[in-house]
């Protein structure tokens, strides 16, 4: 098995939960900070990593280490710097960015979702390195804005630097399951625009906010069909049509028919479902005797479904069983991740496994065991031995 520095990855990640990378420009927080933290170990080691901007102060990192050892695959090892804001600090009992290690746990936002995915990923591939020759080479890649629309993940496919990866391992927390499935998304925005009128003279205008009612009615109706059609997936559940927001007229003239009203609809899919098709169901429930409707598709993340014969998911799987001793367990992934635009924009293969707890993200008092960030920097280096080598 290849020897993995405990201490390091550890720690790696205790600096890496202390800088506050949330995208919040107000407060004078960007991703940069963690991004200069990865490319500044990465060069301590000997490597050359690339820094791309993917928007302006939102970098990504990408280093290229090479195994020495002849022609072969390219394995890709993906995380993200970025995390959600703390929220509301009394809800915390630890400080969200302290890094602190209690009862056997690391804490703080960020600690599963994803800096330690993102450590292991790093102190793998150096493992990897100093075990000896390989064939082919490891991509190991630090991206931005994971957590909104995937800019760095976007940026690092349109650039081309996807092209010539055969597989990637996405380091999200995931509590030791191999997610090769993953729910897809699709965010629309309904615009209803009708003509506004006096609420006592409602006969002089078209009141979109009717429209609205019934094009919430027809969602409902949407759902149940998509569902009949879609039958509940073995790890990601149903499909999901659920209206979030509603936007019409103003509470200082409730005597006035507005002329605007917008519904926004988040619409969660399993595979086999085209995103296409209810994009256009939803635009034909919205049409209404006198109403103009718009409807604009703000996020399209398809489903991603990867065999489990797939490269990466038989090495990754293989390396599971070796380190742990346990047989892997298969599950999915709610929403999505950076694997989702690897996959379908890039036509890379992707899995996701990772240190922390599915249900952990996002919360106050976030956590990781630390036991668990040394175990999946050592199942990440097999993985990538065994992915390289053919040996799965």
């Amino acid at each position: 098995m290849i020897e993995v520095d405990a201490d390091g990855v550890v720690e790696f990640t205790q600096a890496l939960v202390r800088i506050p990378s949330t995208n919040d420009p107000a407060r004078g927080r960007c991703e940069r900070p963690a991004a200069e933290l990865v490319e500044a170990r990465m060069r301590e080691w000997g490597w050359d990593p690339v820094v791309y901007e993917a928007a302006p102060g939102r970098p990504n990192v990408v280093a290229v280490v090479e195994g020495g050892g002849g022609p072969g695959p390219t394995l890709m090892f993906e995380g993200h710097t970025d995390v959600v804001t703390e929220g509301d600090l009394s809800s915390w009992t630890v400080d969200p960015f302290g890094g602190e290690i209690r009862d056997g746990k690391l804490w703080g936002r960020g600690s599963a979702d994803m800096k330690s995915g993102l450590a292991a990923t790093l102190y793998a591939t150096r493992a990897l390195q100093l075990a000896g020759t390989f064939p082919g080479r490891v991509k190991v890649c630090a991206l931005a804005d994971e957590e909104g629309l995937m800019l760095g993940a976007h940026h690092f496919v349109s650039s081309g630097l996807a092209s010539d990866v055969d597989g990637a391992i996405v380091a999200e927390p995931e509590a030791g399951e191999i997610c090769a499935v993953a729910k897809g998304a699709l965010r629309l925005r309904v615009d209803l625009t009708g003509r506004m009128a006096h609420g006592a003279m409602p006969q002089h205008g078209r009141n979109p906010i009717a429209a609205a009612g019934t094009l919430l009615t027809g969602l409902r109706s949407l759902q149940e069909e998509l569902q009949r059609r879609h039958p509940a997936h073995e790890h990601l559940g149903e499909v999901y049509v659920t209206p979030t927001v509603l936007r019409a007229g103003s509470e200082e003239q409730v005597n006035v028919i507005p002329a605007v009203a917008s519904v926004f609809v988040d619409v969660r899919t399993v595979p086999g479902a085209d995103h296409k098709e209810i994009a256009d169901r939803v635009a034909a429930l919205a049409r209404a005797e006198g109403i103009s409707v718009e409807v604009s598709v703000l996020v399209d993340r398809p489903p991603v479904d990867v065999p489990r014969s797939d490269p990466v998911v038989a090495a990754l799987a293989a390396a599971h069983r070796a380190v742990t001793g346990e047989e892997p367990v298969y599950g999915g992934v709610p929403g999505t991740t950076d694997g989702t635009v690897l996959t379908h924009w890039g036509g890379v293969p992707s899995v996701v496994y990772g240190p922390g707890g599915k249900w952990i993200a996002h919360q106050a008092d976030e956590f990781v065991e630390v036991a668990e960030i040394v175990r999946c920097t050592r199942v990440f280096a097999e993985a990538a031995r065994r992915f390289l080598n053919g040996d799965y």
